[in-house]
């Protein structure tokens, strides 16, 4: 400590101000919003699934990408995603010893595939699984729903960031 009894706030002050140089001098930087190599993408996924919402919504908010919908204009979009399976499963991985159930696991599973109109797959045939485990009781059935809920939405999170990752790494059509 120096005699003005300030050594320490400088020295933190020239460790964070020394910290962002080191990390960008390694190559650090923070995930920006994903560069598309496509204008626009059809999907047809319908407008009941919360996964194709909040997908649709994501794709929308880079302010870059037109999600179609209507099949009249598939031929004219630069990509289409089918997606070949959106299925959320609900399956019991613990019992007590009075035979009920203890605990659930969760899974999402979305299945889906890229392609240009002109048949070229950008993205063969890919599956993305969610799982998480819930602990589960009788007496706290309404808490139990609700939490299940939040873990679904949780999941559902996850796989559209997933899906829009995969959908960053296509460079050119």
């Amino acid at each position: 400590m120096g005699a003005d009894g300030n050594a320490l706030p400088r020295r933190a002050l020239l460790l964070a101000g020394g910290l962002p140089v080191l990390l960008t001098a390694c190559g650090f930087r923070l995930r920006g919003a994903p560069q598309l190599a496509f204008r626009t993408l059809f999907t047809s996924l319908p407008d009941t699934s919360a996964l194709g919402l909040e997908l649709k919504r994501t794709l929308r908010s880079l302010g870059t990408v037109e999600v179609v919908s209507d099949p009249a204009r598939q031929a004219s979009c630069d990509v289409i995603l089918d997606v070949l399976q959106e299925q959320r499963e609900r399956a019991i991985v613990g019992l007590n010893s009075a035979g009920q159930v203890r605990e659930v696991q969760l899974r999402l599973r979305l299945r889906f595939r890229l392609r240009t109109p002109g048949g070229k797959e950008l993205i063969a045939d890919t599956e993305i699984l969610q799982t998480r485990d819930m602990s589960f009781s009788e007496t706290l059935a309404l808490a139990k729903d609700a939490e299940e809920r939040l873990l679904y939405r949780d999941m559902q999170t996850d796989t559209v960031q997933q899906l829009m990752r995969r959908l960053a790494a296509v460079k050119s059509l």
